[in-house]
């Protein structure tokens, strides 16, 4: 059976399949594997252990020594990721009702999808349409791998009056700290970010499953929808802001809209927040599916919305092949 090629084939699908398979066996067969000892404590208890390796081995992929290859094109895509997923999150927050929701949706989901990229797809988009710099500027976007760019918008909403629940020092040094770990181990050896390389992507599918077995069914289709909604905002508003801020520092426009989707890491943000501070928690399920339906739809919209970016500048004479990644 080839198994992990058919997960490969749906977008997402090593961590959305597993995800939705365990919250499925969560709701209509809830003591299936809690029966104690390494079944519950891998498949059902085992979240935040595999996350925080996960992040260890994500940490690892930082390469320091090529930070200043594509500096200003990287701190580019990464400052306006940021910008506008704080911004939205920051809406959701001021906006949102008595069951911490705007418009259906989590405000720290809204933060954790529209902050985070999908750096395969978009290795993918410039590898086709964009020049060396826009594949070097990847070194840089690493960094909004994980819960760290999500902390410091919420961090910040909570020092400016609009979020209850902070985060001490400790706080963000315990979710951080894998992180710095795999960084340091990654620089200091090729190989080792070579081998942790290799566990970065294992551990997505046993995660997200844990992930899923602390999740209700009915939170899922509660989050469906507004999810969807999320995927689409992550491509066309965050997509749409890169495009025009590269377009008007007279680069090549496609690398900045290639931002524009939401990682399958991501998912394991709102369980990371809450981990580090009860305040967020109350709404991490629900968070953590919606995440979930914006990285399915981002990697199947995104592809589409390049393409018609390409067409359209095709038609206004731009030349990828000669550009070389760079504005004509």
């Amino acid at each position: 059976m080839k198994i992990k090629a058919r997960l490969e084939s749906i977008p997402g699908g090593m961590m959305v399949v597993p995800l939705l398979l365990a919250a499925t066996i969560n709701t209509f067969f809830p003591e299936l594997l809690r029966i104690g000892n390494f079944t519950e404590a891998l498949f059902v208890n085992g979240a935040s252990t595999l996350i925080a390796l996960f992040l260890l081995c994500t940490g690892a992929q930082i390469n320091m020594r090529m930070v200043g290859v594509s500096l200003g094109k990287g701190a580019t895509l990464l400052a306006t990721k940021w910008v506008v997923g704080a911004i939205f999150g920051l809406l959701a927050y001021m906006f949102m009702g008595e069951n911490g929701l705007w418009l259906g949706l989590a405000p720290v989901a809204i933060i954790a999808a529209m902050t985070n990229s999908n750096g395969g797809l978009y290795m993918a988009i410039v590898g086709q349409y964009g020049g060396k710099d826009d594949k070097a500027a990847y070194s840089l976007l690493a960094l909004n791998d994980g819960p760290f760019l999500t902390m410091v918008a919420l961090s910040i909403f909570g020092a400016m009056g609009f979020v209850d629940g902070m985060f001490s020092v400790v706080s963000f040094v315990s979710v951080l700290l894998p992180i710095v770990i795999g960084m340091i181990l990654g620089n200091l050896d090729g190989d080792m970010r070579d081998f942790l390389d290799q566990g970065s992507s294992m551990l997505i599918p046993f995660f997200a499953f844990a992930l899923g077995m602390g999740i209700d069914f009915g939170k899922i289709i509660e989050g469906g929808l507004a999810g969807i909604m999320l995927g689409l905002a992550t491509v066309f508003i965050t997509g749409t802001a890169g495009y025009f801020v590269f377009k008007a520092l007279g680069w090549n426009p496609i690398p900045g809209a290639a931002e524009g989707s939401t990682a399958g890491n991501a998912v394991a943000t709102p369980a990371a927040i809450a981990a580090a501070s009860a305040g967020f928690a109350a709404n991490s399920d629900l968070a953590t599916v919606q995440v979930a339906a914006s990285v399915v739809t981002s990697a199947i919209l995104l592809p589409l919305y390049i393409g018609f970016l390409v067409k359209r500048l095709e038609k206004k004479g731009f030349d990828f092949a000669k550009s070389n990644g760079k504005a004509v």
